[in-house]
């Protein structure tokens, strides 16, 4: 088999396709597209982009609000041979730039309300720019229904790249991770057999899709299982709720089961039709775990995945889905816990650095070759950063990150970009920003700042100071003013006595 023939996603993905006028997608307002309409608009906008200069391997960046033609430009980016770069819709100018200016993309599509700042950024790589608004349309659109729909998929070998997600660390600025076609469709599949998903299920899609989860899990895992998806906008409770009587899986973030619970309507009853709650993003209190049990009569299944790594654990389909565990790893992934300071394994039970490997892990960073080696091991274990542990029966538990990084509703927030912003400000000796538990959105992120004697710092300043300088998942929740930070004999700040002293804040 020619593998550089085979191995495109979309390829992948519509191959063998039996049935053309199938439902692959139902809008909240009524919309219907088969999976022919979906291949020939994807086709009309690969046309759009490789007239637009996408060549095999250029970027596409996409700022947009989540409608099906925001789909359809992920779809075609990968049937033109191109490189998908989703970008959250929170993201300001200011964060904008350095994305643009990293992965110089060779179009740009952004919502018409933005075209005027982000055409000034795309125009400093050479970029075209184009619109999509929140019902999907847009000049992206408007050219595309001119368009052929015939397009003949542009071949790529497994391990050409399909995506670049940027990801927060604990230094430096934001990294590009860059997921092959074969990283994609791998998972996909795997996933697949793993949570028995068939044709006749109906996904309640109500993620954003400018991450792993919306874009690559729910929405990959639906098409190549010739399911169908009804999308949604956002989170709404109570249209989720009236849904599930017509639906058989639910994926979403910790948020989503809380507000859930919150809605007297949730009951046995009115889940009754479903057969799959699945959680991921962030980490799942087991108490929202087991009362979304006692409400509902199903076990939420909770998985572990990573930016860099789609999924690598899933609580089991059949069998205990633990609390607060993330399960077992995926058929094809090893995982496994080392000492972070020897790299040598631990036993079961023992805590330490969970590292992972399979076809489901990333080529590394873009433009970040040091970086890359740095954060594998010799023998090809991706070091996720995350501390865990292995228990007894097998079952993968996450208890912490050795990186300082906060997610924060499934969002990956980097510490030392909102620290900077706030050491900037005028009476600010300095600050530290952490995570604390949040029912709602896994952690909250906090900041504790150091003032100068007699300055005039508040929590209010300092919120009103970073706005509009950070996307709203980075701000602060709580900003809390001390006269100074705990350190170690080495002067490090301890955060972690930090997180401690601020751990009940959200939850009493």
């Amino acid at each position: 088999m020619n593998q550089a023939v085979n191995a495109n996603l979309f390829t992948r993905l519509f191959d063998g396709l039996d049935d053309p006028s199938r439902l692959a997608i139902e809008t909240h307002d009524g919309q219907r597209i088969s999976y022919g309409d979906l291949i020939a608009r994807a086709g009309q906008m690969a046309n759009v982009l490789v007239a637009r200069g996408v060549k095999p391997g250029d970027r596409v960046a996409a700022q947009t609000e989540k409608s099906v033609s925001g789909l359809v430009l992920y779809l075609a980016t990968v049937r033109a041979g191109g490189v998908y770069l989703p970008l959250n819709t929170a993201y300001t100018l200011n964060e904008l730039d350095y994305f643009i200016g990293d992965a110089e993309p060779t179009v740009v599509v952004c919502d018409p309300s933005k075209a005027e700042g982000i055409g000034a950024l795309a125009a400093k790589v050479g970029a075209k720019v184009e619109t999509l608004d929140a019902s999907g349309k847009g000049s992206l659109t408007e050219a595309a229904d001119k368009a052929e729909t015939a397009f003949t998929t542009v071949p790529r070998a497994a391990d050409d790249l399909a995506a670049i997600l940027y990801t927060s660390g604990t230094t430096g600025r934001s990294k590009g991770a860059m997921l092959s076609h074969d990283n994609l469709a791998s998972n996909s599949l795997t996933l697949i057999d793993f949570w028995r998903f068939t044709k006749d299920d109906v996904l309640i899609h109500a993620l954003p899709i400018y991450h792993t989860h919306g874009l690559f899990v729910a929405s990959n895992v639906t098409l190549f299982s010739r399911a169908s998806m009804i999308f949604l906008p956002k989170l709404d409770p109570d249209l989720i709720i009236n849904l599930m009587a017509r639906a058989t899986v639910l994926m979403g973030v910790p948020t989503f089961y809380t507000r859930l619970l919150q809605n007297p309507r949730l009951s046995k009853e009115t889940t009754s039709h479903m057969r799959l709650f699945i959680s991921g993003s962030a980490p799942l209190l087991a108490d929202t775990h087991r009362e979304w049990f006692a409400r509902t009569g199903h076990a939420v299944l909770e998985r572990y995945g990573m930016t860099e790594t789609n999924m690598n654990t899933s609580n089991p389909y059949e069998g205990e889905r633990v609390p607060g565990a993330v399960g077992f790893p995926l058929p094809g992934v090893s995982v496994r816990v080392t000492d972070p300071e020897t790299a040598k394994e631990l036993a079961r039970d023992e805590i330490g650095m969970i590292e992972v490997k399979g076809p489901n892990v990333f080529k590394g960073y873009w433009r970040m070759p040091e970086k890359t080696r740095s954060e594998f091991r010799d023998d090809g274990f991706f070091i996720t950063g995350d501390l865990g542990k292995i228990d007894s029966q097998g079952y993968v538990h996450i208890v912490g990150r050795g990186k300082d990084l906060v997610i924060s509703g499934g969002f990956n927030v980097y510490p030392k970009e909102i620290e900077s912003e706030i050491d900037a400000m005028p009476g600010v000796v300095e600050s530290a920003v952490i995570g604390v538990p949040h029912a709602d959105f896994g952690e909250g992120v906090t900041a504790v700042v150091v003032r100068q004697p007699g300055a005039d710092v508040s929590e209010a300043g300092v919120l009103k100071g970073l706005d509009g300088r950070l996307a709203k998942f980075k701000m602060p929740k709580r900003v809390f003013v001390v006269d100074e930070l705990p350190r170690n004999t080495m002067g490090k700040v301890q955060k972690n006595v930090l997180r401690d002293q601020y751990k009940d804040i959200y939850t009493k």
